[in-house]
């Protein structure tokens, strides 16, 4: 069953003075492929602005935004339509040799997930690698999307969720440490710990679409996290299945029509929404808000 939105995304930055601004680099364009389909976009800038489209090295659509002139806020508006189809099965069909834990990638698939195999977070005293290891059990076969699924699960059910405007994210390290944090922390966690047991994964940013806007719950019963601002979560490269989608946030998974994929990257540093670069006197920058509705399109 196909799926149709309405999404707008703004951005906006406010300044105490007016600014020069540089170059910005907004990710909104979501990602065609069988599985969602763009059927029209939109970017408006204000103040007035030139705009290049490219695509990054992981061909996700990058628009190259130039303001001109001096000013004291930068709007970036994003709107568009799309038509998703979700997974039809909450349990994707793998390959034999993967459906258990550990289990090795063909050399041709490891050539090209290296980067993605590969973790980019220190974890000097094995913190990480015994938390990952807690999913595994001792005494009996680890079914590679059962252990996927408890850590998905876990990992919204025991730590605290919270909204941080700043940029960055945190390491799974501080996050652990911590006992909170973002989306976008959560998905880190989740990416860098599976790498410890030999799993692929990628961050993905993108939309949530929220079930209540239409009156419905979210997923179990409760409601969705992380609506209204911009969303992450993360991909794993299983054998037969491909690029399976976990959101640690809300525990959905690829089959969920709430996850609406818009960049990739192996690292959250690469799939910041909007970035860029100002120029004024100390001080100048005042706040930063952000904005997404998501509608869903009854044809």
């Amino acid at each position: 069953m196909a799926f149709r939105y309405d999404i707008t995304h703004t951005t906006t930055y406010r300044y105490k003075q007016p600014v020069r601004f540089g170059l910005h680099r907004v990710m909104f364009r979501p990602r065609d492929s069988h599985d969602l389909r763009v059927l029209a976009t939109d970017l408006q800038v204000s103040p007035k602005a030139t705009v290049r489209m490219i695509q990054d090295p992981l061909s996700n659509s990058i628009a190259l935004v130039q303001p001109e002139g001096e000013a004291t806020e930068l709007r970036v508006v994003c709107a568009f339509s799309i038509e998703h189809v979700p997974a039809t099965e909450a349990l994707p069909v793998l390959e034999p040799s993967a459906e258990f834990m550990p289990f090795a990638y063909s050399v041709q698939d490891r050539l090209d997930l290296e980067h993605y195999l590969r973790p980019y977070h220190d974890d000097p005293d094995g913190v990480l690698i015994r938390w990952a290891r807690q999913f595994l059990f001792s005494n009996t076969p680890n079914a590679t999307r059962e252990v996927l699924a408890r850590m998905n699960a876990h990992i919204g059910q025991t730590l605290e969720y919270t909204v941080r405007h700043e940029e960055g994210t945190q390491t799974p390290l501080e996050t652990l440490e911590y006992g909170r944090g973002t989306c976008r922390d959560y998905a880190l966690l989740m990416m860098e710990a599976a790498r410890r047991l030999g799993v692929a994964t990628r961050f993905v940013s993108g939309y949530l679409y929220d079930a209540a806007l239409d009156g419905a719950p979210g997923p179990d019963g409760q409601p969705t996290v992380g609506a209204g601002a911009t969303h992450a979560w993360l991909q794993a490269y299983l054998p037969g299945a491909g690029w399976v989608a976990y959101d640690p946030t809300n525990n959905l998974t690829s089959a969920s029509a709430q996850l609406i994929r818009v960049g990739v990257a192996r690292d959250p540093a690469q799939a910041a929404p909007v970035s860029g670069s100002w120029f004024g006197g100390v001080g100048a920058y005042q706040d930063m808000e952000v904005q997404v509705n998501v509608r869903r399109v009854d044809d």
